[in-house]
């Protein structure tokens, strides 16, 4: 059984077992994920001079439930899959950066037909863990990703100078980069130079750092082929840009400023040389008027689209 995926808010069902049909899948039939993975259409491949629009969704596995002042924002699974499949219906969005758990989900719903598919690698970092920067893989592997079918993975890269556990984190990234090129899959490292700051753990968002985290994240592993970066928006693009030639897809984050002047930022880095696209989550899937779909199309019109994708 499947839901067609949702056109507009308007359409949203409330009916508290609009998903219960989910749960008797997982109880009577749990391969069924693997097959809905196997029948379903791969998108075409991603193109220069075609940006890719991507939605993330793997937040919640790493415990970060939050979104502006609300604590628990992201915590209602029923929510989160309404809001999915509203962004995921629009044909501008291409694909989903999701945890097993939500991608899972998505494949037995019929909302991944025809799109990019990336996994979250790791998610062993949880916000607030008192050893937080050891982010352990405890997520998709690069050999499940491959049985999906999915086109990448993940990886969350911080990077502390004052922590031990960072020597292992970037340990393991190295590893998954390469088991993922073994595959030919896409390696999307984001990563972030980071501290402790009065017991939380915060990303460095200055120009400098932001460079220096991605000199020491596209230098992970033995080959750089199948790796891309996915990087803050923050001032100076040009000069962030200018510190890789990997394809580059631009991270949403949990903004401060209002929508239109998130969208304003976007839309200048979006012309920078070397920009694949972006990759945003809460953003817009969480926006303060309520309207996904009118978040999504906001952010679509922004993209850049001079190569039209072939039929399959």
């Amino acid at each position: 059984m499947t839901l067609t995926p949702i056109a507009s808010n308007h359409a949203v069902d409330d009916d508290p077992r609009r998903y219960e049909h989910l749960s008797t899948i997982r109880l009577e039939d749990p391969d069924a994920v693997a097959r809905a993975a196997k029948a379903r259409r791969r998108h075409p491949g991603v193109k220069a001079g075609r940006q890719n629009f991507i939605v993330a969704a793997d937040h919640p596995a790493r415990g970060a439930l939050a979104v502006g002042n609300d604590p628990v924002a992201m915590a209602d699974r029923r929510q989160l899959l309404d809001r999915l499949q509203i962004a995921l219906a629009n044909p501008a969005v291409d694909g989903v950066l999701a945890s097993p758990d939500i991608m899972d989900d998505l494949l037995l719903l019929g909302a991944l037909d025809g799109k990019l598919v990336f996994g979250s690698m790791n998610r062993g970092g949880l916000a607030g863990l008192v050893n937080e920067f050891d982010d352990r893989f405890t997520g998709h592997t690069a050999a499940a990703l491959e049985a999906l079918g999915a086109d990448g993975g993940k990886m969350l890269t911080r990077i502390c100078l004052g922590d031990p556990d960072t020597v292992a984190t970037l340990e393991a990234t190295a590893r998954a980069i390469d088991s993922l090129a073994e595959r030919k899959l896409i390696a999307m490292v984001e990563p972030f130079l980071s501290v402790r700051d009065n017991g939380r753990v915060r990303n460095d968002l200055s120009t400098n750092a932001v460079i220096k985290s991605i000199a020491i994240a596209e230098g992970l592993g033995s080959t750089s082929a199948y790796t891309w970066m996915k990087l803050p928006v923050v001032a100076e693009m040009e000069r962030v840009m200018a510190a890789t030639t990997m394809p580059t897809v631009l991270l949403g984050g949990d903004p401060d400023g209002t929508q239109d002047e998130v969208f304003a930022t976007w839309e200048a880095a979006l012309a920078l040389p070397g920009v694949q696209g972006l990759t945003v989550g809460r953003t817009l899937l969480y926006p303060a008027d309520g309207d996904v779909a009118g978040a999504v199309a906001s952010a679509a019109s922004l993209l850049h689209h001079t190569t039209d994708i072939p039929e399959n």
